[in-house]
């Protein structure tokens, strides 16, 4: 028989999952959040993956209306990017990087809304550097966009509403 830590006071209550077990969660959940941005990774199938997982650990109703959300947000946004056209991006590591840093950032600074802003901003910000010129990097913008850049922020935008509703469960739930 597997022995868990104890939980830690005022985070958790008896029952529910021990401290290791969340973080090993949270882990996974930003696995799948920085996999959103790397080609060939399946980063919205481990975010929905490290719900499932706390939902079949968690005794809480509230962890399986969580798993229900994220199923059905995870299949809305799979219609939006099935609707959009196909991706085409550049392996452009650092732009990507840059968009992924921006959205999280856009996210915390100005919760949900802010990460679109800071999606297209990072993209901007990175092409701004590559290229010097406002008119060029704005272009650019509007190109990488096009090609496949509202595909990822469908993606990683939802995965970053999954990983904040999982969150608000575990804190506030």
């Amino acid at each position: 028989m597997a022995v868990r830590p104890a939980p830690l006071p005022g985070l958790l209550h008896s029952g529910q999952m021990g401290a290791w077990d969340l973080l090993l969660v949270g882990l996974v959940l930003l696995l799948g959040l920085c996999g959103v941005l790397l080609p060939g990774v399946p980063g919205s199938w481990l975010v929905w993956a490290a719900v499932l997982w706390w939902a079949l650990e968690e005794p809480r109703p509230v962890a399986w209306w969580v798993l229900v959300g994220a199923t059905v947000v995870l299949f809305l946004s799979q219609v939006v990017r099935w609707a959009l056209p196909p991706r085409r991006l550049r392996s452009d590591g650092r732009l990507w990087a840059y968009a992924g840093w921006g959205s999280f950032l856009g996210f915390v600074l100005l919760p949900v809304l802010g990460a679109v802003a800071g999606f297209l901003a990072g993209v901007y910000l990175c092409e701004r550097l590559r290229l010097g010129r406002r008119r060029e990097a704005a272009a650019a913008t509007r190109t990488a966009m096009r090609s496949g850049g509202w595909s990822l922020l469908t993606e990683l935008f939802t995965c970053q509403l999954i990983t904040a509703a999982w969150l608000g469960a575990v804190f506030w739930g």
